[in-house]
């Protein structure tokens, strides 16, 4: 460093009362923060669950029979389940979404503040110090990443272990309409992202109340708790439209991915609400933690 850009930053430091060559931008990487998250117990422990579930399923299928299936009236994923990898893909993800992922995206977000400020090591890392913004976005980031990874997980384990079990073959849908192979991928990559979108609600509610309470298990609980209360007044008709602005509106477009040609209304619609209601939650999570004691 010149003797000109040394006294620059000496001078910057002075104005704002940091170290001389302190950057805020290289405080708590992406990468230390996936790194810290990733050797918790409870991150191997729900994407160990996420790899084993797939094979739970299998297991359970094959103990069923298909007696049980052909003696169930009703007309659904569970019928074709075994008819390819892919389809049982889709059963895993029509079985899990209701409440399983809720629970997994609800708990990457809403632990990742809560647990360690009820531990009182978050003081000490905004001592580092870390600016505020940037820890909190940082969390987000690393619970986004978690998240997101095991969903993909839970659909890879399933494709794979599902061609093993039952061939690489078609999708045959629940009205006896086939999808051919190909097409079937890029649907599926599009229920992901669809359903990444809409438990981005969850997470990012869960993520509000990390900030709000020091209990990890306040914040998990009371989004998934949240989540179901709103579930369960989408099943009351007499709310009428005001449920299609509800956060789990639209919880199941997903599967309008099945039909051909595809339904394109509630898929927008529905992308559009998550991520008008995961902004609203986040800044509501930003706005709390900016002003939040967490020196005491």
């Amino acid at each position: 460093m010149t003797d000109e850009n040394a006294f620059v930053a000496t001078m910057a430091s002075r104005g704002t009362g940091a170290a001389a060559g302190y950057r805020p931008e290289r405080t708590l990487r992406l990468g230390v923060e996936l790194r810290r998250q990733f050797k918790r117990r409870r991150t191997i422990g729900v994407l160990v669950l996420m790899a084993a579930l797939p094979l739970i399923l299998i297991g359970a299928l094959a103990l069923g029979g298909a007696e049980e299936a052909e003696a169930n009236a009703r007309v659904n994923l569970v019928d074709v389940a075994t008819a390819s990898g892919l389809n049982l893909t889709l059963f895993t993800l029509f079985a899990t979404a209701g409440f399983f992922l809720v629970v997994v995206f609800a708990l990457f977000f809403g632990d990742t503040v809560a647990s360690e400020a009820s531990w009182g090591s978050l003081r000490y890392a905004l001592a580092t110090p870390v600016p505020r913004a940037r820890l909190l976005r940082q969390k987000w980031l690393a619970a986004l990443v978690m998240s997101v990874g095991a969903l993909v997980l839970l659909v890879v384990v399933a494709l794979v272990a599902g061609g093993i079990a039952y061939g690489f073959g078609d999708v045959q849908t629940p009205v006896g309409v086939a999808l051919e192979q190909r097409t079937a991928l890029v649907r599926l990559v599009g229920m992901v992202g669809y359903l990444a979108v809409h438990l981005l609600v969850v997470g990012t509610l869960a993520f509000w109340l990390s900030t709000v309470t020091d209990a990890p298990l306040a914040a998990v609980g009371g989004a998934v708790f949240t989540t179901v209360v709103f579930a369960v007044l989408e099943a009351v008709e007499q709310l009428g439209g005001i449920r299609d602005w509800f956060p789990t509106a639209f919880n199941f477009a997903w599967t309008d991915l099945l039909q051909t040609p595809v339904d394109s209304g509630d898929l927008f619609r529905g992308v559009v609400q998550g991520l008008a209601w995961s902004a609203l939650f986040t800044a509501l999570a930003f706005r709390h933690f900016a002003r939040k004691d967490v020196t005491s």
